[in-house]
């Protein structure tokens, strides 16, 4: 049974940006170390850190992007693109599977930059234009990243369409309100894929959810998030963090495209029981 790590931030530093932004010094390695980007399956991309996953499908009509890691992956993500032969500024398109500083640190200087529209699940709306104070648990620190408004609010099964590729956004609050994952086909000329970009349902909280008045339905929000996330269709999956669908061991740096390897169903499942288990667990007490 695969597990799935979750980290506990422990320390924080105050960062200068357009405003004061607290921000964790004790970040794992893995999520500020650079990594070979390379094509996942069809039109899907890998351009993230080396744990910190970012995604880049390409359209013929531009380009989408999901996730923007901490706030110094701006350089990395960038440098990946221009490794791949694809132009940053042809970025249209800005996405998120949650509201935390790992996957946002640097959106709102992408959109900046490249004048892309940000879509968001509208239950996360208000942790953005916060810039994280208004989380209801890694809020306790202040502002931990970026104030960003977002462009458009989607709800559960909205489709988001650039080109020849259309994404449909799955509503799995817990981790965030607004916390989401995407599907959308691909293909190369061997194969059609169904991908799902997912965003685990991991539990960051010590307190009972009873407890956590800022969010009342969290409890609801998650065995809702476990019992949809069972049902979705896909045949080849990855997620927010490289570790938890194992993209180190799958693919090693200068490997030749292999879509087969992630590919992998019995992983998603196996992980997706390994945090039902926590949760259950967790609402016994």
């Amino acid at each position: 049974m695969k597990k799935i790590v979750l980290l506990v931030l422990l320390s924080f530093r105050m960062l200068s940006f357009a405003q004061t932004v607290t921000e964790p010094i004790n970040n794992p390695e893995e999520w500020s170390i650079n990594t070979e980007p390379f094509r996942i399956a069809g039109n899907l991309y890998y351009v993230g850190t080396y744990d910190l996953a970012s995604y880049l499908i390409v359209t013929n009509k531009g380009n989408i992007l999901i996730n923007t890691g901490l706030a110094n992956s701006l350089p990395i993500i960038k440098a990946n693109i221009k490794t791949l032969g694809f132009d940053y500024k042809s970025i249209k398109i800005l996405l998120l599977t949650q509201a935390h500083f790992d996957h946002m640190g640097a959106m709102a200087d992408i959109k900046e930059e490249t004048g892309a529209k940000l879509y968001v699940d509208e239950q996360d709306a208000g942790v953005l234009k916060t810039g994280g104070e208004s989380d209801y648990e890694l809020g306790k620190y202040g502002v931990s990243f970026k104030p960003v408004k977002p462009d458009f609010l989607l709800k559960n099964n909205d489709k988001i369409k650039l080109g020849n590729t259309t994404l449909t956004m799955l509503h799995h609050p817990g981790h965030t309100k607004g916390s989401c994952s995407f599907t959308f086909n691909t293909k190369d000329k061997n194969s059609d894929y169904k991908i799902l970009i997912a965003n685990m349902p991991s539990i960051i909280v010590d307190r009972k959810f009873s407890d956590i008045t800022s969010y009342p339905g969290i409890q609801s929000d998650y065995a809702e998030t476990f019992k949809a996330m069972k049902s979705i269709d896909f045949n080849l999956w990855v997620a927010s963090h490289a570790s938890q669908f194992d993209l180190h061991s799958k693919r090693k740096p200068g490997e030749a495209y292999h879509p087969e390897v992630f590919m992998d169903k019995n992983l998603f499942f196996e992980n997706l029981k390994d945090l039902e288990n926590i949760f259950l667990e967790k609402i016994k007490n």
